[in-house]
């Protein structure tokens, strides 16, 4: 009689101990699948896919710290080809300068005030002059803020007999603004002034 009641009471100490494991095995997987999930979702918030060209290319999402510099340069580049890229057309000289004006403060909006008040977009559309723009290259500062920049170009004037080509070097700062259409690197020029704008040389057309 007490040797089965011994059996039956070794035999629960058993099953207890059985179902005590198998619940925290459980536990544990359980767990784990969660924090593998939780992983895999994160990894996967971090990746964008990008529509060009009718294919689907994979991209990472990334700290816009790690990509001021790349994004300011580009903010930059993206002022001075608007703001110097003009054609004998008042449409299209109103559309890129207004496009410019977006991305730069009101030392822009002086800048292209008096050179209008000056006659310089008149005499290009009654010249049937071109003028373009090459950026040679753009050095940012990001070790302050505002963050400071200088932009090395080339211009391009072509006249009807001659082209000119013209050495420019401007300087700035760029502070944080929202981001939007008008401006999709978030940043604004400021203090925006012109270092250097002297002629390399002309050359005559044919």
């Amino acid at each position: 009689m007490f040797k089965k009641l011994n059996n039956i009471d070794t035999a629960f100490r058993h099953v207890r101990a059985f179902t005590l494991v198998v619940v925290i095995a459980s536990a544990l997987v359980s767990i784990f699948a969660l924090y593998q999930s939780f992983k895999t979702v994160n990894r996967m918030q971090d990746k964008i896919y990008v529509l060009a060209n009718g294919k689907a290319i994979e991209a990472y999402a990334s700290d816009r710290r790690d990509n001021i510099a790349v994004e300011a340069r580009d903010h930059v580049r993206n002022f001075h080809h608007y703001f110097f890229t003009l054609d004998p057309d008042e449409k299209v000289i109103r559309q890129n300068v207004s496009k410019a004006l977006y991305l730069a403060d009101n030392t822009a909006k002086r800048v292209y005030d008096d050179l209008k008040e000056g006659g310089y977009y008149s005499g290009i559309i009654s010249g049937n002059i071109s003028q373009g723009i090459s950026i040679d290259s753009i050095q940012i500062s990001v070790a302050s803020y505002p963050y400071y920049f200088r932009c090395y170009a080339k211009q391009q004037i072509v006249r009807p007999t001659s082209i000119l080509t013209r050495s420019l070097i401007t300087e700035g700062n760029l502070r944080n603004v929202s981001r939007s259409d008008n401006n999709p690197h978030g940043f604004l020029i400021e203090r925006w002034r012109t270092i250097e704008n002297k002629d390399i040389r002309t050359e005559n057309r044919k």
